[in-house]
């Protein structure tokens, strides 16, 4: 692949952070923008001088000038339009959850394997080169005995809660919820650098007819434990704790950005950033795009594999705790 020409879905805040990322990355470049409505579809594409419109998915997916898809619609929709990307033959960058279910993802994965194309979860946290810093120095602090980790960005659609309204992001119709948003990551993190649980425990908080809007996720390892509180309800200082037998690690910005690292041991301390406070939506960009002209799928399957990781120990505590998305009571 000489450069990635991406069709969009959607046209939300998130969309114009990627977009931004794109725009000052070689390579890549956005050929399509598709929306149910030409109005959102027509103002996102002259924000960012993209010249096709769709409101047909269909239809732009048989545009053979678009060879990836960027997904960021609705939680519950990602399973499907990923899976119908695919079998057009489109390389997929999916949003955060990547799905709601791990045997969807497992499904998609090895739909993309099977025909050689690209599959990407877009969690920034994966891509950032001060996460592979992090990777590198946790040995320092010996055996791992506690994770603590925590990740608060107070919602406008949380006005909407008070006023009595149910906005997607906390409606269980479309697969929301704080643990499918803020919290997915600090399971991210966790699972990439540590592996999957044991087990999981979620205690969240939920208001009448609506999704979690914040809670504490507790994963139990075989020798310690880590905590993942998130919240879309309220603001705080977002950070991850990582205290081992020799030292610790604190992760300043949380999950999410990773924007420096300080660990500390009996030997004294050191501070690491090799992001120097770029946008991390860029940094994402601009690292999925490297891997994917460099036809690194082996990277990507890796990363694709911890996210379905992911999706497993999100789907059990979420379960656990009572919160279940429509369609799946009936898959047992």
């Amino acid at each position: 692949m000489q450069k990635i020409k991406l069709g969009t879905i959607g046209t939300g805040f998130i969309v114009r952070y990627i977009l931004n990322g794109v725009k000052v990355t070689d390579g890549i470049c956005c050929e399509a923008v598709y929306s149910r409505t030409r109005e959102k579809g027509c103002e996102l594409a002259e924000h960012y001088g993209v010249q096709k419109v769709y409101t047909d998915l269909d239809e732009m997916l048989r545009d053979e000038e678009i060879n990836c898809i960027y997904i960021a619609s609705p939680n519950n929709l990602h399973y499907e339009q990923t899976k119908k990307a695919l079998l057009s033959g489109k390389h997929v960058i999916c949003e955060k959850p990547f799905c709601t279910g791990e045997k969807q993802a497992r499904e998609l994965i090895g739909l993309a394997k099977e025909r050689g194309l690209f599959l990407v979860d877009a969690t920034p946290t994966a891509f950032l080169p001060n996460f592979e810093i992090l990777k590198r120095e946790l040995s320092k602090v010996g055996r791992v005995r506690l994770v603590l980790s925590s990740y608060s960005q107070y919602s406008s659609r949380y006005d909407q809660v008070r006023e009595g309204k149910l906005p997607n992001v906390f409606n269980r119709e479309f697969a929301g919820g704080c643990l499918m948003d803020i919290n997915y990551y600090n399971v991210y993190l966790n699972v990439a650098l540590l592996g999957r649980p044991v087990q999981t425990a979620y205690y969240p908080n939920i208001p009448e007819g609506l999704a979690d809007t914040s809670g504490i996720l507790m994963m139990q390892y075989e020798d310690f434990v880590s905590e993942c509180a998130g919240a879309k309800d309220t603001w705080g200082v977002n950070s991850v704790q990582i205290q081992g037998e020799k030292g610790y690690i604190y992760v300043e910005g949380g999950s999410n950005g990773i924007t420096s690292l300080k660990v500390v041991t009996k030997d004294g301390e050191a501070v690491f950033d090799e992001q120097n406070g770029a946008d991390h939506w860029m940094l994402e960009v601009r690292e999925i795009t490297r891997l994917m002209l460099t036809d690194d799928h082996a990277a990507m399957y890796q990363r694709m594999d911890t996210m379905a990781d992911v999706i497993g120990v999100i789907e059990e505590a979420r379960h656990r705790a009572g919160i279940w998305f429509p369609g799946e009571e009936s898959q047992g």
